[in-house]
């Protein structure tokens, strides 16, 4: 099966009639701040279309779970709850058809007619054919055209050792920003300073005394004021995160309830962490989620279903769901990340097998390019 990626979206044909007899949309002003009207409009991750003063507009930063909000130099945008303020303009009505001068476009989903936003509506199977080469071509083409892919990664991917291929697709310019959580740069540090993963050595045997390493890592990097300070000093040398200090990409570490350290660099604070991975999501052109249910579906819920381009036309905004439960991948898509492609495999595999395909991708790129 090859996933539904790059796929173009047209826009509604606004000038039919069913359109030009839909109202403008009702706005009410926020009772409070973090406060929404009663019958405040609920936006989904789908291309939304909101009609005021007889034009037809789509909000910016789009994702599910937001109130669309109209502020005071006249800019639409969809917006958390908790960031609107008293007295802004926000939209009321349930309708997604337009009667109430709201538009979720469905029809391209697919299935012969016009659905609706729903949860609970997956097919996940490990028994899928898994296309690689479709794959490595999407990502690629991401680079080529200069879009921003966030990759999404748990802390198996370091166990697993894909740690390699973490770091290669990070220094080739195939990941625009890694958003993931304290134990996944603990680990990656841990292996950079002590060989180590949790206290397993490279062929996945305990050593002795491994089980603090993690701690003693974590101890370096405090001491040296955070991640990027424990590059320069050389204590990290080698990995994903010292890749990402030395290639300059962006990352956003948050934090639970269980973390050791953690790591200076990790957001605490739950909202903290919501905005700091919110301020990369607005800017994904690509999605790669790897071994980790809670960040996968956190980013999922930020994300919007499409990338605007420039000249404002809507492609699919592809997005890769990597585990090896097949739950995973479901949940994801259960809670609206319909867009997600499953791959159902261990961490491991699935990124050896990638890079393979993108090296394999690039290589005829470069023969196709040479004169004959």
């Amino acid at each position: 099966m090859v996933p539904r990626v790059s796929t173009s979206i047209p826009h509604p044909d606004f000038a039919a009639e069913r359109f030009t007899r839909c109202p403008d949309a009702r706005f009410q002003p926020a009772p409070a701040d973090g406060v929404l009207p009663d019958g405040f409009f609920t936006t989904t991750n789908l291309p939304t279309y909101v009609r005021i003063g007889g034009q037809w507009r789509m909000p910016r930063e789009p994702r599910m779970d937001g109130a669309l909000v109209l502020d005071a130099q006249g800019e639409l945008w969809i917006r958390e709850g908790r960031r609107v303020r008293a007295g802004e303009r926000v939209v009321v009505g349930l309708a997604e058809d337009g009667t109430e001068g709201v538009y979720v476009n469905t029809a391209y989903l697919g299935g012969g007619g016009e659905g609706e936003f729903k949860f609970m509506t997956s097919e996940v199977s490990r028994e899928k054919p898994i296309d690689y080469a479709q794959m490595a071509r999407v990502l690629v083409d991401e680079r080529e055209r200069g879009g921003y892919p966030i990759w999404v990664t748990g802390p198996a991917l370091v166990h697993s050792r894909a740690r390699a291929d973490m770091t290669w697709f990070i220094a080739n310019g195939f990941v625009g920003a890694l958003l993931a959580g304290n134990a996944v740069a603990v680990h990656d540090i841990e292996a950079s300073i002590f060989g180590t993963t949790l206290g397993m050595s490279g062929t996945g045997e305990a050593t002795s005394g491994g089980h603090g390493l993690h701690m003693r890592a974590i101890n370096k990097v405090r001491a040296a004021g955070s991640i990027a300070k424990a590059v320069e000093a050389g204590v990290i040398t080698n990995g994903i995160m010292h890749a990402c200090v030395v290639h300059k990409v962006p990352f956003v570490l948050t934090g639970s309830i269980r973390d050791d350290g953690p790591l200076p660099d990790v957001v605490t604070d739950n909202v903290g962490g919501q905005d700091a991975m919110r301020r990369h999501a607005v800017k994904a052109t690509m999605a790669v989620l790897v071994a980790t249910a809670l960040h996968a579906i956190a980013t999922g819920n930020m994300l919007p279903a499409f990338v605007t381009e420039k000249d404002g036309s809507l492609r699919e905004l592809p997005t890769i769901c990597v585990d090896s439960s097949e739950f995973v991948v479901s949940k994801l898509k259960d809670r609206g990340t319909h867009q997600a492609f499953g791959v159902v495999t261990n961490a491991q595999d699935f990124m050896h097998v990638l890079r393979l395909y993108v090296e394999r991708e690039l290589s005829a790129r470069v023969s196709a390019a040479k004169p004959a």
